[in-house]
Formats: C-alpha cells, structure tokens, sequence
C-alpha cells in the first residue's frame, strides 16, 4: 500500500436502497404534474422515481433543524 495522502479518501458505499411508500392520491398526481413541469422546463424526461430522491435530498439539506441535528448528534 502506497504512503500517498489524497484529499479524497475511501468513497462510501453508494449501492442505492430501495425503498417502496404508499402515497395520498393527490400528491400522487402532483409528483406526476412536477414530472411532466420538470419535462417541460428543461425538455429531457425524468420519471417521478428518478425525482423523488433529488426531491429528499433538497428538503434535507434544505431543513436546518435537521442539519443542526445532524451537527450535535449521532443518528448514523
């Protein structure tokens, strides 16, 4: 093993999850509607399955009452 030093160490293991949920009709039809807006907007389809988790990862990373949870405490 080399003594070389990077500033990007080991990746972490990013095999996706798969999570199943159950979701209200009506925010059913608007993640359709956001996906169809989406396909409008920027003219390359993207399925709600491939929005959903862009979609979490904004509302996280977007909640400073999360982050600031995240800072002072383990979950992980």
């Amino acid at each position: 093993m080399s003594e070389v030093s990077l500033k990007i160490g080991p990746l972490p293991d990013r095999t996706p999850q798969k999570l199943s949920i159950s979701l209200e009709p009506p925010l059913a039809a608007d993640l359709e509607a956001y996906s169809r807006i989406h396909a409008a907007t920027y003219g390359a389809e993207a399925s709600v399955a491939v929005l959903v988790p862009l979609m979490l990862e904004a509302f996280l990373s977007s909640d400073p009452g999360f982050r600031k949870a995240m800072k002072t405490q383990t979950y992980r």
